[in-house]
């Protein structure tokens, strides 16, 4: 009887021993699995394809103590997944392929220039009330220039508002990349993103002004027909499209080359002369020859800034309502130039954007 109770217990002992063995063996096959997964999804494509096993046939294994067979789930990896350069660009397509990115940038950037106003956007309405009082004062009323221009106020006002658009919009487009330096040295993403949003942060910044004006004109009997609405946006696309080719050009060049800034400030100097803001176009006429009153029209701010008074100071009426000749003609040209200079701005910003990393 003992010796077949130790038997028995032998016997015991040595299933146990077995079941042990098995269970190490199969957690040591399940480890071994999850590693040449890790290992193979790792590698390069081609490496992939000359392995014994490709990545998306390495079964799943569930976490957890195993208990009796290890139970395979579906595999997570799909073999028609398209591996993408790292740091590919297409340029502005890019841009507004991850516009959720440029919406928050933009949000950003707007939200810096009221943080800590107690009166926030209230300042955008203000300012421009503030302009038109003292345009009003000193320039109609003092200098008695309402007897040369009717309603001169919003005459001036309607044009200082689209050229400060065009303005902010390429000053801060040529200082985007090198004020968010730590942001492009840190992660990928378009660098086009940032003249692209400093345009729209302008153009926000421009929306109160024109509502501003639009009130003042309504009080003193604004009646625009759809055509002169239509000019207002026209205008607008027209330098939104100009000051981001412009702020993508010199952006690009200020990286390495920090006068383009200086450049720019230049060109923002004069922007407000070379077109009729604070005169009339019928001034210029009288004094170039007829080939150079053409080049004047061709600027695409002149027919810019002409659009907004054709929208907001022609419907009150003025006695001096004489439109630009062929106005939508050479609006029609700004628009052109606007895309030439567009496209111009994007080719040499992919050229000189390689360099950004290491000049910023």
């Amino acid at each position: 009887m003992a010796t077949a109770a130790a038997v028995a217990t032998a016997r015991a002992n040595q299933v146990i021993a077995q079941s042990s063995e098995a269970r190490h063996g199969r957690r040591h096959i399940t480890m071994s699995l999850i590693q040449q997964r890790r290992l193979l999804c790792r590698t390069p494509p081609e490496r992939q394809r000359t392995s014994a096993i490709g990545c998306s046939e390495l079964p799943a294994v569930r976490r957890g103590p195993l208990r009796g067979n290890p139970k395979p789930v579906s595999a997570t990896f799909d073999r028609r997944a398209v591996l993408v350069r790292p740091g590919g660009n297409n340029g502005l397509f890019e841009v507004f392929r991850r516009r959720h990115l440029l919406a928050l940038i933009v949000k950003k950037e707007v939200g810096i220039r009221y943080r800590g106003s107690a009166l926030g956007w209230l300042w955008s309405y203000v300012k421009p009330l503030v302009q038109f009082v003292v345009f009003f004062v000193a320039l109609g009323v003092f200098l008695q220039l309402n007897k040369s221009i009717s309603f001169y106020p919003i005459y001036m006002l309607s044009g200082i508002t689209i050229v400060t658009f065009f303005n902010e919009a390429m000053s801060n487009g040529t200082r985007s990349l090198v004020d968010n330096a730590a942001l492009i040295k840190k992660i990928y993403l378009p660098r086009e993103m940032f003249p692209i949003a400093s345009m729209l942060v302008a153009a926000v910044n421009t929306i109160p002004q024109i509502v501003v004006i639009v009130a003042i004109a309504f009080f003193f009997g604004w009646a625009p027909t759809l055509a002169q609405i239509a000019a207002i946006l026209v205008a607008l696309i027209l330098v939104a499209l100009l000051s981001a080719g412009l702020g993508m050009l010199f952006g690009a060049i200020n990286v390495t080359f920090r006068d383009a800034q200086s450049f720019v400030e230049i060109i923002v100097m004069c922007a407000i002369w070379a077109s009729p803001v604070m005169y009339k176009w019928e001034m210029v006429a009288h004094v170039l020859p007829d080939w150079a009153f053409v080049v004047y029209r061709l600027n695409p701010i002149t027919a810019a800034v002409e659009l907004f008074h054709y929208g907001l100071w022609a419907p009150l009426s003025p006695t001096e309502d004489n439109a630009l000749p062929q106005l939508w003609l050479y609006a029609g040209f700004g628009i052109v130039t606007s895309l030439v200079v567009l496209a111009v701005g994007q080719v040499v910003f992919r050229r000189l954007e390689g360099r950004f990393a290491q000049d910023l």
